[in-house]
């Protein structure tokens, strides 16, 4: 999901929404402790969804044990850092164009578990 304004409860919300629509199992998601995901709208929705979701808050200050720190890794050095972009539009086509080949290899994606500090969620 992306979305041009700020990330507010009520836009958390709907991508946690849009997150468990037609999941098989529940859905573990990492978060960091901003302080949209630990709002009190988030954890009463969270509370609402406990059989198809559930929140695993990581420390403060910790972006290296935040596996979404290595896609946008990923992202920065083999798109955008190698582009020149000079449109917000082309970047934001770039960015989504890259997020969904990640979706199209699962086999990717266990990739961002393997780093020493974010094996704790594989």
């Amino acid at each position: 999901m992306a979305v041009e304004q700020w990330v507010t409860a009520k836009v958390f919300i709907e991508f946690l929404k849009r997150l468990i629509v037609n999941a098989p199992r529940p859905v573990f998601l990492i978060v960091d402790g901003h302080p949209t995901h630990k709002a009190v709208m988030v954890r009463k929705y969270v509370e609402t969804v406990s059989d198809q979701l559930r929140l695993f808050f990581l420390p403060s200050y910790s972006p290296e044990l935040n596996p979404d720190e290595l896609v946008w890794n990923d992202l920065k050095n083999n798109v955008i850092g190698r582009m020149p972009i000079t449109i917000k539009s082309e970047m934001k086509r770039s960015i989504l164009s890259h997020l969904r080949s990640l979706q199209k290899l699962p086999q990717r994606i266990p990739s961002f578990f393997l780093a020493p500090t974010t094996a704790y969620a594989a």
